[in-house]
């Protein structure tokens, strides 16, 4: 069985990463969605809970993924999956950029782990968690952009009504 490991943030979930997650799912026979416990990033909206359980409702109709959380060296959690595939979003050249260089690094600490990226489908090309967040706080409607399980408690953490703007 081919398993590969979509690692990230999730912060949170987007229709980008969404795309992402659907089409490699449709690659390979496992998908392992990692939930990153990133210490480096300041604090996140949501708790490495509630992002794991969005994601868990986000894929619940695509049979082939899991969603764990993790910690540490994701070559090690690749490992303890049985993976040797890593999934990255490419939505840009400066994606691009920092992602070669996180797979460069990756391949010289495990050589037998490979990095797959996919470029973001064109709507998504400009789609990030940060913008989400950014536009949500502000009242902007960002419907379009999340899973329909998010848009509730994106809302709720922001004590915002999206539809208050177009």
């Amino acid at each position: 069985m081919k398993t590969a490991v979509y690692p990230g943030s999730f912060d949170p979930v987007t229709m980008g990463h969404y795309d992402i997650i659907k089409r490699s799912a449709a690659i390979f026979d496992r998908l392992v969605i990692g939930v990153l416990n990133n210490s480096e990033k300041k604090s996140p909206l949501f708790s490495l809970e509630e992002r794991v359980n969005m994601l868990k409702e986000a894929t619940k109709d695509i049979p082939n993924v899991t969603v764990e959380s993790f910690e540490g060296l994701l070559v090690d959690f690749v490992k303890a999956n049985d993976s040797k595939v890593i999934i990255r979003g490419l939505r840009a050249l400066a994606d691009f950029d920092i992602e070669l260089q996180m797979a460069q690094s990756n391949r010289m600490v495990a050589p037998d782990i490979d990095t797959l990226f996919l470029s973001t489908s064109l709507e998504y090309s400009c789609l990030s968690s940060s913008v989400v967040k950014e536009y949500a706080s502000y009242g902007v409607s960002v419907k379009e952009f999340v899973p329909e399980n998010v848009l509730p408690k994106l809302e709720e953490k922001l004590n915002v009504k999206s539809n208050l703007k177009p």
